[in-house]
């Protein structure tokens, strides 16, 4: 999370992104601010040199001409060059914001497509099978496992059934996880796409497959109650045996008879 300096910060270098992406292919963009943000964080001394205060931005800014001018496009080498322009709190915090806008790239090409809304269910899927399946969450976060192997796996799994900005994402995520598990970076990047529209996201936990009507109904009510839409994640869990329950950061709505028997047991122990 940025703070401070570096939240003023990303206000500057977004206000030049948009100036910028208007005309560009988006997820291409997506691909080179993913590539430009790994790039520093691979090279540590041209991180701490470029994030360094007391450099000019001049300065700063040549240097990153001379280095990717000619192999990114313009958005991403304009992107890049407000970005090392700006001041940030901690050096990290300059691959962070470049990344993000990766994600925002590719978010705004899904909804150009009118696929963002499936972008945000299939993140959400990925996640609970790869938290399902023990060996292929092993697989998919073994820094053992060149770069080449991990992308021909994700093909076999998601090319052609998934939107192409899932599959870009789930591979930034896995080829490049930046010290994140898989699972923070999975919910990151739904929670920022889910901000760029303004909304909220709700992890839904039901004993049974909730209907289209059921679903609509409760984002109506949590609409009302929060005054933001709501996109809804649904998981089916037979743990939590009738009833259901809803996460909302850290607000917790909890229906479930599981919940009740939990509640009961925490009052009896106290």
């Amino acid at each position: 999370m940025l703070r401070g300096l570096s939240r003023a910060s990303l206000a500057e270098v977004e206000e030049r992104f948009n100036a910028v992406a208007g005309s560009a292919d988006l997820g291409s963009l997506a691909d080179e601010l993913f590539a430009v943000a790994d790039l520093f964080d691979r090279e540590h001394g041209l991180r701490r040199n470029l994030s360094d205060q007391a450099r000019p931005a001049a300065q700063k800014a040549q240097a990153v001409r001379v280095l990717l001018e000619g192999k990114v496009s313009n958005a991403a080498l304009e992107t890049a060059i407000a970005a090392v322009s700006a001041k940030w709190a901690r050096s990290g915090d300059l691959a962070d914001v470049i990344e993000r806008l990766g994600v925002i790239a590719a978010a705004a090409e899904a909804e150009a497509q009118g696929k963002l809304d499936d972008v945000e269910d299939e993140l959400f899927r990925f996640g609970r099978i790869v938290a399902s399946n023990s060996e292929l969450h092993r697989t998919l976060t073994n820094v053992g496992i060149p770069e080449p192997a991990k992308r021909e796996l994700l093909g076999s799994l998601l090319d052609g059934k998934v939107a192409p900005t899932t599959f870009r994402l789930v591979t930034q995520l896995v080829v490049h996880p930046r010290g994140r598990s898989l699972d923070r970076g999975l919910e990151e990047f739904g929670s920022l796409i889910a901000a760029q529209r303004q909304r909220l996201v709700a992890v839904v936990r039901s004993a049974v497959e909730l209907s289209e009507e059921q679903k609509r109904r409760l984002a109506t009510w949590l609409r009302t109650s929060y005054g933001r839409d709501v996109h809804l994640n649904v998981e089916v869990d037979p743990r939590v045996l009738g009833g259901f329950s809803v996460q909302i950061g850290d607000d917790l709505i909890d229906t479930t008879i599981a919940g009740r028997i939990e509640e009961v047991r925490r009052r009896l122990a106290g």
